[in-house]
């Protein structure tokens, strides 16, 4: 799975044979899975801890909200991450100007905008492996412009007001793998699905 995420850019560069290749082996994990109650703890309440609890970057994507971002003329795709602090989950996208890929770093020093759209997670009745969200903020942080620490500028965020709030049986993701390494989640709107490797941090 790593190698083929690797080979074909998370899936932004995948070829149908490589989106084949990709469903097998996904298949295959989770013929393999051994987790029956992924959604345990994901909304802080029980004190009782989260098997999802931590740092996640993706390494596959099938989801056409993520991957149409690969079109984008101007920014290209850095990393992308799921970091769950229950209850709270954050979708972290890093954007880098195409550019600076063109060129050496004397040339094009190095820039960095990193959107983070900030969830509430929270389990849903009868069903163990599945995540409920709801949209809470979103926020745009400048990290690096032109190779020099843009940290101590101020984001620009905003919440969500309400009316963004999806209902219980739109809002919500199910886990279809999960171990210490490695997580497979299929969105249910707009669909797709998620591979994320368990990283020691979501550093740009």
């Amino acid at each position: 799975m790593l190698q083929l995420g690797a080979s074909y850019d998370r899936g932004f560069g995948a070829s149908p044979n490589a989106r084949t290749q990709v469903e097998d082996v996904i298949a295959e994990l989770e013929r393999l899975n051994d987790s029956t109650d992924a959604a345990r703890g994901i909304d802080g309440s029980t004190g009782e801890s989260s098997p999802m609890e931590g740092n996640w970057r993706m390494v596959w994507c099938t989801a056409s909200d993520v991957l149409i971002l690969g079109a984008n003329p101007l920014l290209t795709v850095g990393a992308i991450y799921q970091i769950y602090e229950p209850p709270i989950v954050t979708n972290v996208i890093d954007l880098i100007p195409r550019i600076q890929n063109l060129f050496p770093p004397s040339m094009a020093p190095s820039s960095l905008l990193r959107a983070e759209v900030q969830t509430r997670s929270s389990p849903r009745a009868d069903y163990p492996m599945r995540v409920g969200l709801e949209f809470e903020a979103v926020s745009l942080k400048p990290v690096e412009f032109l190779g020099m620490d843009a940290g101590s500028l101020p984001p620009l965020g905003f919440d969500l007001p309400r009316v963004f709030e999806m209902p219980e049986d739109v809002g919500f993701f199910d886990v279809t793998f999960l171990d210490e390494e490695l997580v497979v989640i299929k969105q249910n709107a707009p669909g797709g699905l998620f591979v994320l490797a368990r990283v020691d941090d979501a550093s740009p």
